[in-house]
């Protein structure tokens, strides 16, 4: 599997890198949020924009992200919009979906940006084409709330990440049972072995919470962990989630 830098940090070798994930709704809170988060020393901070009350004003994200930068340093800075249909805290159209997207690879606001995998493709394509000539990378990400689905589809979701120009392939899905979550293990295995990108999995909620402690014996390069407040079911807290890491870690990786 190849790697990817996000800054500071390569994902795709070793143990999963850990982000934390910030969902403060006003400038002061995003900002007391990233002093806590920050002090933690997580591999990467996201900033899950959709819940920041003036998201759509272009403006004042670029002025809170200043302030942002201040604060977390060399830490590296995803920012992820994450619509409604997949968990987001916000409803939008695609257009102004795109429209906010752009603008943070315009402006390098992050060093690395989210962008969901079911989109109008030309739009991806063109949003890809940008983030190449920024310099920033971009997870392409899918999110299942309702079920998990097939081993052979998860791993054509993520094939297909791949095959418009992702840096990064990420897939979340919802068990209902046991046989769900070794599903996704299962594919996760499977993509890791056939995908020239690095690639994020999880199976979410109390019964996949083993994936997010797993991506090194699997193949996840990226795990999620709560320090403020968690931003999807089944988060585990920063600490316990880095000893769960160490005492899975694989001597010979």
């Amino acid at each position: 599997m190849k790697s990817t830098k996000i800054k500071n940090v390569i994902l795709g070798t070793g143990r999963p890198k850990v982000a934390v994930p910030m969902t403060g709704i006003t400038e002061q809170k995003i900002l007391e949020e990233a002093k806590e988060i920050v002090a933690k020393k997580p591999d990467i901070i996201e900033w899950r924009i959709d819940f920041f009350q003036d998201v759509t004003d272009i403006v004042k994200l670029k002025g809170v992200t200043a302030k942002l930068r201040k604060i977390i340093k060399d830490t590296a800075l995803l920012i992820t919009f994450r619509t409604y249909r997949e968990g987001g805290n916000l409803k939008l159209s695609d257009e102004k979906y795109f429209s906010i997207v752009r603008a943070l690879i315009e402006n390098n606001l992050g060093d690395a940006v989210d962008l969901e995998r079911y989109h109008d493709e030309a739009e991806l394509t063109a949003l890809l084409t940008l983030s190449k000539a920024n310099h920033v990378i971009v997870i392409m990400s899918n999110h299942d709330f309702h079920k998990t689905p097939s081993k052979n589809n998860i791993i054509e979701r993520l094939q297909s990440m791949e095959q418009l120009g992702a840096d990064i392939a990420k897939i979340a899905v919802m068990p209902t049972n046991r046989k769900d979550v070794l599903e996704l293990l299962a594919a996760t295995q499977e993509a890791n072995e056939n995908i020239d990108i690095p690639i994020i999995t999880m199976s979410m909620g109390d019964l996949g919470k083993i994936s997010r402690i797993c991506g090194e014996a699997f193949g996840s390069c990226l795990t999620f962990a709560s320090v403020t407040a968690a931003s999807a079911p089944g988060q585990i807290e920063l600490n316990h989630l880095r000893q769960e890491l160490d005492d899975l870690k694989i001597a010979d990786l």
